[in-house]
Parts: C-alpha cells; structure tokens; sequence
C-alpha cells in the first residue's frame, strides 16, 4: 500500500508521546501526529520553548489536542519523574525517542551521572525512558516505539565497544555512535518483546527510522520553533542542491513507522532517496541487526543505569 505524508489517517483517541519536540524534526512530527487527531504529549527539556511549540501547534493545526511534560533525557531524576507523568496516561500508543544533541562539544563532556553527554542525552536516557514506561506501552494495544537513527551510522564503523569514549574522543564519532546505539537498540528491544510474547501485531512493536539529510535553513519557518537566518537559508539551500530537505519532510518516515498499520516491528524507514524523499521501508546496517552487539549493548546500558529492563 502506498503511504502519502500528506493525507495521514485518523488518530483520534489515540496518545503519542515524543521526546525533544519544541524544535527540528521532534516540533514537526508533533504537528503532523496532531494533524491526525490525536493527543500529542510533547516532552521537553526547556518550558519557554515547549509553550511555543505548543502555541505553534495550534496556530497552524485548528483543534489540535496537545500538552507538555518537563524532560530532560540526560538527567536521571528529570527522566524518572516524567515517566511517573507518562504511566498515569490512560493510553500510550506511541512513544517517539526523538530528543538528542545534533552538535556535539568539541571535548568530551560528561552528564551529572559521568557519562558521555552525547551518549547519555541521545540513547541512554530514552532507554532509561522506554524501560520505565513500558506497562503503559503494554496496556495499549497496537502500541510502537519509533527510535530515531541518522544516516551516520553508514558512514562510521563501530561496534560500541568504547561507548563513553573515555579515549579517542571526537564529537563526530560520539553522535554517530549513539546513533548506532539507537538503532541497535530499537530492534533489540523489538525482538525481546516478540520473545517475551509481548511483541507483533497488537502488542508492543519497535521500529526505527531515519531523517535522510534535513537541515533548518530548508525548513518552513515558525516563529519560536525555527527561524534560521538568512546565511543558513542561503546555505542550506546549496545543501538542498546536493539532496538535502527540510525537517518537516525529515519527519516524515518517524511519522510513517508510528502510524502504518502495514508497518511492522523490526522494520527500518527513511526517505526513498536516503538523503530525501519519500518515506520507505529501507535496510539499517549490518552492525544495527548484529545480536551479539545488541546484548552487549544492552547489558552494558543496564550497569550504567543501574536499571535492569524488564524483557
């Protein structure tokens, strides 16, 4: 079945939580899942810029249904208190593992639990997230969660074995391999729920999707959310040139893994072009399906959290 961005089905009644979603790919796939009718909980570090979004929202989608928690997914507590928040949903049918540092220092920093920054802020923390709020994911049947990959993890080889880059730090290395460590964990965490029996059609599914290349200066502009100036405008639109898009269509195949009911667990989407296009189901890295890196993954995730997952 085709699937068209543009006309997506109706969502009413339904809940989608999505993390880092006052800016960039996070802010515009919140709008398109309230364009569906359904309640969209936007989870953001900074308030200011949450009622933007918010205010945004509902000035570009009439009717929407939308609302904010504080979260910061690099802090421990931050992350804790909002999964308190999220289990007292009545419903959870998607959560979307979006929030993440796109630039990374230029020296190795640590978070307040003395892990990599980038690291903790783009996968430790959404698993930390996904463990804790996984009864209300359980108890809503046909519920996904969409991690968020990057078109990096084709372009670095590694195999997580030096995840806090405590030696050999770049900033380069340490985006791409907490992009590994997402995908890697999306279809981990995919194939213990099928074990489990908790997992397939009608029960939890994970999936994983990418945004090709999308860059701000490409993207509509929305006061508070995105407003690139005129040299990144001038400079994004040479990148435009050599295929990259704006983050409203970068949105699109996370839009697309959380709402096709053809789509299923374990599956991989992103745009057809791979830096662009429409979205389509597409094969992750060898590396991304590796089983033996996935249980190291995990099990080493599990010590620096002190958080054993309930799979």
């Amino acid at each position: 079945m085709s699937w068209d961005p543009r006309h997506l089905p109706d969502q009413s009644g339904k809940t989608f939580v999505v993390t880092g979603a006052n800016a960039g790919l996070g802010y515009f796939t919140s709008e398109q899942l309230a364009a569906t009718g359904a309640h969209v909980v936007l989870a953001c570090r900074n308030p200011v810029k949450a009622d933007a979004a918010i205010a945004a929202i509902r000035g570009r989608v009439p009717g929407a249904s939308v609302s904010t928690i504080n979260l910061d997914v690099a802090d421990a507590d931050s992350v804790r208190a909002a999964a308190v928040l999220l289990l007292e949903l009545p419903r959870l049918d998607g959560l979307v593992l979006n929030a993440g540092i796109v630039h990374p220092p230029r020296t190795r920093e640590s978070s307040a639990a003395g892990n990599e920054i980038v690291l903790e802020t783009n996968y430790l923390g959404h698993f930390h997230l996904t463990a804790l709020t996984l009864p209300a994911l359980l108890r809503t049947p046909g519920s996904r969660v969409v991690a968020l990959g990057s078109l990096a993890t084709r372009l670095v080889a590694s195999r997580l074995d030096n995840l806090q880059l405590e030696t050999g730090y770049s900033g380069w290395v340490a985006y791409a391999q907490s992009k590994i460590a997402m995908q890697v964990f999306g279809f981990e965490l995919d194939r213990r729920l099928r074990r489990a029996g908790l997992g397939g059609p009608g029960g939890v599914q994970s999936l994983v999707a990418h945004p090709g290349y999308s860059v701000s200066g490409l993207t509509p502009g929305i006061r508070g959310v995105n407003e690139p100036s005129r040299p990144q405008r001038f400079a994004d639109n040479l990148q435009g040139l050599i295929g990259a898009q704006g983050k409203d269509r970068g949105a699109w195949p996370t839009v697309r893994a959380t709402l096709d009911t053809d789509a299923r667990g374990g599956e991989y989407y992103g745009p057809r072009f791979l830096t662009r296009g429409l979205p389509t189901r597409q094969r992750p890295t060898t590396t991304s399906l590796d089983p033996q890196v996935a249980a190291h993954l995990w099990s080493r995730t599990e010590c620096l959290l002190s958080l054993p997952f309930p799979l």
